[in-house]
């Protein structure tokens, strides 16, 4: 395994470009959205599931040499999360076809499953902090709450005389007789300290401190200790990351109550992104008091947010609205430009192929 982990890092470029035309040869399989076709699917799986686990190893590629010791032995949840999302729809292919259409659904619930408590793990472990790629991407945004001084207060400060040049400790009296006398035995016991250790060591000890800097352990807050700094805004942004960690398994298990053609899922998971999302956006909004005005999002959640909302768009592919309003319009729209020699020929393989992906849940899940 390090062998080959050795050669995909020195090859990675030639590694990542090889996956992009693999991961796009698969679309072109035969019987790709086939319902007794298992074998394109695990093959796409494969291929993504390889693609995953190189873009892991070159991520993690040690940047020093103190660094190649300090590898996981074990998978990172975002990691696990990705591979699950890999093989999602080959789940979904053989359930459908070993239980059939009804059936299948419950062992994509069991998969939504997995994913929620895996999702609610990386909210946990991360301090919760927001979920980026729905947990597949690590939120590297620290704090500005967390402060090295905090826990510095014990700490006795020197008190530097003026007078002297010379640090005394604090609460001794500088003009002092017994103060002066401890002062100069200390100074003199540091001198003597420096001239006596060779200047080599000196070297090593500096070199050490670069290559190994001082570990600074962070301790992700507690639940109650992270909504008893945020406040009510704290309150809903968990709320509003668990909505939307939430959601999928909540309409998967209404599809499987009440079937695909029922409005019902579709509009109970329309409601919960929405409301999801607008208790995310009102944590930013209007920050009056001192408590909450340091609840701000970074660059990169506000590009998530951005990214969730693009998702609605999933909506007008999934049944029943598919079925009965998007079908429709991408028919129309095929037999209007049918007649154009290329624009037609490739308008058809676009849409066979949207319409061949709205049968698979994994496609059009948003999770």
């Amino acid at each position: 395994m390090e062998a080959y982990k050795r050669w995909v890092r020195r090859n990675r470029d030639y590694v990542r470009q090889l996956s992009s035309l693999a991961s796009g040869m698969t679309w072109l399989l035969p019987e790709r959205f086939a319902a007794s076709e298992i074998g394109p699917e695990a093959v796409s799986s494969i291929v993504g599931m390889v693609t995953t686990v190189n873009e892991h190893i070159i991520e993690t590629t040690p940047t020093s040499v103190h660094t190649s010791s300090a590898e996981t032995s074990f998978l990172p949840l975002s990691l696990c999360l990705t591979l699950l999302r890999d093989l999602e729809t080959l789940i979904e292919v053989v359930a459908e076809q070993l239980y059939g259409e009804d059936k299948k659904w419950n062992l994509i619930a069991l998969t939504e499953a997995a994913k929620v408590c895996v999702r609610l793990a990386v909210f946990r472990t991360t301090g919760y902090k927001m979920l980026l790629q729905g947990g597949e991407t690590e939120n590297l945004e620290h704090s500005d709450d967390l402060s090295p001084q905090g826990n510095m207060g014990h700490l006795r400060k020197p008190i530097q005389n003026q007078g002297l040049g010379v640090n005394h400790p604090q609460g001794l009296n500088s003009w002092n007789l017994e103060g002066r006398a401890m002062s100069a035995l200390s100074s003199f016991g540091q001198n003597a300290r420096m001239v006596s250790e060779p200047t080599w060591l000196h070297r090593v000890q500096q070199q050490q401190a670069i290559l190994e800097p001082p570990a600074k352990i962070i301790r992700n807050p507690s639940l109650s200790t992270f909504l008893s700094e945020k406040g009510i805004r704290g309150g809903l942004f968990v709320t509003g990351e668990t909505m939307f960690v939430l959601r999928p398994l909540i309409y998967v298990l209404l599809v499987r109550k009440y079937g695909t053609q029922s409005w019902f899922p579709w509009f109970i998971s329309l409601a919960v992104d929405l409301i999801g999302n607008s208790m995310l956006s009102a944590t930013t909004m209007s920050q009056d008091s001192r408590k909450d005005q340091h609840f701000q999002f970074s660059k990169s959640e506000k590009d998530e947010l951005k990214r969730r909302k693009l998702l609605w768009v999933l909506y007008l592919m999934r049944d029943p609205f598919f079925s009965k309003y998007t079908r429709r319009r991408l028919e129309s729209t095929q037999k209007t430009v049918e007649p154009v020699p290329v624009v037609g020929f490739f308008a058809e393989k676009l849409i066979e192929l949207l319409i061949g992906a709205q049968t698979r849940y994994t496609y059009m899940s948003g999770s």
